[in-house]
């Protein structure tokens, strides 16, 4: 909800109040640091009161290329900044150069937005009608049982949440079965497998249930409260792209620059931090490539795209710095070389979906390779590609695989489709990937529950049980400990190589499902994407104990994290798909810092 401020100053009269809603900015001689306190209606100091400072506009951009920027061509993202106020209601601004506006948002309160801060702001409490409806989308998911079918509910959001958060506003909305049935279908033709055999029950229970939760909203629970840890910290966004953009994953490089990868327009934005520049550069294609790939235009209902590639993960090498990219819609490698800025493509001779990337310390690349359920390791040293199959789970499983290329070498328009089933058969997809310290290369298999470990030395591949669902990316700690995420099971999972221990610790949010993690190695902490919670969570190893920083956005869908190695900020995308269902309807880089003292 959103409110319009009463300002009072010795040069303004009382506005007219708007919407029924009061807040009160007295305004003071600005200064080179706006501080603002915010109070309650009884005047006392609101700690925890999340500010965001926007630019009035975002600079003029060339974006000549179809609404895009072209290749090569430098623009600037001004930089939206979020502050917390302090135990006593206080929060500071450095005094912007450029117009701005604000908007003042905290638990239970009414939005406020209003031009500038220097003085004193009220913020009017919700009705309990306005507070529930501001709920996160994971605390309503938390609400849906299946029928009491805890089965059915892990099949769903293992297929169905993780390109946008279930249970959001617009999710909630009212829908026929056939409506259901017809959106399942689009979602399963995008990539989701949900299975055959669930789809029309789960159909039935989403209408039902969300019913329920529409016309009994009571029985929502709270969100987790915000902390006090977030009046030491800032985030600053950089808005990328337009509503249908889906910045996926991104790096953080040694030559300070953050390389993001436009997923669905096959472009890498090379943006500065410390300014604000970016500068585009268009992945090209072959003349005869279609849209979607080798993988067909799974998107037709989108008015406007450019997805020939799919530029997924992103990783460099240390010895020269250029950047590694999987074109999850091509048998193929990228190379983008940082001082030419060109693209170098390595074809591939076998594999589908090139998907997580690292480089380890000998330089050689290694990527899984999702839907064929192999691991691929590219030599630079030689210009060639090694292939290592991971085993298939059953003989029906290794006929598919097997099968792949004969079913690939078939028109997208006349490609038989799958019946997917809950066990994934066929598609154990290999997702995540990292290298311990000692070289040893480990994935994580989503629909297998098992991690695979790789000796590059021998070529021997070792398969170990995940006693967990849904092992979706993972990192190692500085110990060789890995580090993996849950998703349908909420949960951080630690595996000791040394002694073959797991060990689980829940998320401090409920009912999430987590994307991705990364590990910051020098200072012991996991940070989580909490995606359908709209946070990103903290995970300090050795007191074991969580942080929990909520997003500036609603409906914030992150599904990557980099650290910087200086100062330990962390980087995350939003990258909700569709875009135009997140807050803002536009795409942003994030990344948090702490504040000087």
């Amino acid at each position: 909800m959103l409110a319009y401020c009463d300002i009072r100053s010795s040069r303004d009269n009382k506005m007219r109040i708007r919407q029924g809603l009061i807040c009160l900015l007295l305004i003071t001689p600005l200064s080179h640091a706006a501080t603002l306190v915010v109070k309650d209606t009884q005047g006392s100091p609101l700690p925890l009161v999340m500010v965001t400072q926007s630019p009035a506009s975002q600079p003029a951009a060339n974006l000549s290329d179809d609404g895009y920027t072209p290749d090569g061509v430098t623009n600037t993202s001004a930089p939206v900044l979020t502050r917390f106020t302090n135990a006593s209601g206080e929060v500071s601004f450095p005094d912007p150069a450029e117009p701005v506006t604000y908007r003042a948002r905290a638990q239970g309160y009414v939005d406020a937005q209003f031009p500038a801060i220097e003085g004193e702001l009220v913020l009017q409490r919700m009705t309990p009608e306005q507070y529930i409806a501001s709920f996160p989308s994971n605390v309503w998911l938390s609400q849906l049982d299946f029928g009491g079918d805890a089965d059915l509910k892990k099949t769903f959001q293992l297929n169905c949440a993780f390109c946008h958060q279930q249970a959001s506003p617009f999710m909630r909305n009212e829908r026929t079965e056939e409506q259901w049935l017809s959106v399942i279908e689009r979602m399963n033709s995008y990539g989701a497998r949900l299975p055959t055999d669930d789809q029309q029950k789960i159909a039935t229970l989403l209408r039902e249930e969300y019913r329920r939760l529409r016309e009994h909203p009571e029985t929502v629970p709270e969100p987790r409260r915000w902390e006090e840890h977030l009046s030491a910290v800032e985030f600053t966004e950089w808005p990328l792209g337009d509503g249908f953009s889906q910045m996926h994953d991104f790096l953080l490089h040694p030559n300070g620059y953050v390389y993001i990868g436009d997923n669905l327009f096959d472009r890498i934005y090379e943006l500065d931090p410390n300014t604000g520049e970016y500068t585009v550069y268009k992945v090209p294609h072959d003349e005869d490539m279609g849209l979607g790939g080798i993988m067909g235009n799974r998107f037709k209902v989108f008015p406007k795209m450019y997805n020939y590639l799919g530029v997924h993960s992103f990783a460099y090498s240390k010895k020269d710095g250029n950047i590694f990219i999987t074109p999850s819609m091509q048998q193929a490698l990228l190379e983008f070389d940082i001082k030419t800025k060109k693209f170098i493509t390595h074809e591939m001779p076998a594999g589908f979906y090139p998907h997580t990337i690292r480089v380890d310390d000998k330089d050689r690349v290694w990527f899984t390779l999702a839907l064929s359920s192999q691991v691929a390791m590219f030599d630079r040293s030689s210009g060639e590609f090694t292939i290592y199959d991971l085993p298939a789970r059953s003989v029906k499983e290794w006929f598919i695989l097997k099968s792949l290329p004969l079913v690939f070498s078939i028109s997208p328009e006349h490609r038989p489709q799958p019946s997917p089933d809950r066990e994934g058969t066929g598609l154990p997809m290999p997702y995540g990937i990292d290298i311990t310290p000692d070289g040893m290369v480990w994935v994580a298999r989503l629909y297998a529950n098992d991690l695979a470990r790789i000796n590059p030395d021998t070529g021997e591949v070792t398969m170990i049980d995940f006693p967990f669902q849904g092992p979706r990316r993972l990192r190692s700690d500085a110990d060789g400990n890995l580090w993996i995420v849950a998703f349908q099971d909420s949960l951080l999972v630690k595996y000791a190589p040394a002694t073959g221990e797991f060990t689980s610790y829940p998320l401090p949010v409920i009912n999430e499902v987590p994307y991705a993690l990364n590990v910051d190695r020098d200072r012991g902490v996991v940070w989580v994407n909490g995606n359908q919670s709209d946070t990103i969570l903290a995970f300090d190893i050795a007191g074991e104990s969580w942080n929990v920083y909520p997003m500036p956005r609603q409906r914030f869908f992150s599904r990557d994290i980099e650290i910087s190695e200086q100062d330990g900020a962390v980087y995350t995308t939003n990258s909700h798909f569709p875009t135009w269902q997140s807050e803002g309807g536009v795409p942003t880089l994030l990344r948090i810092t702490p504040l000087a003292e």
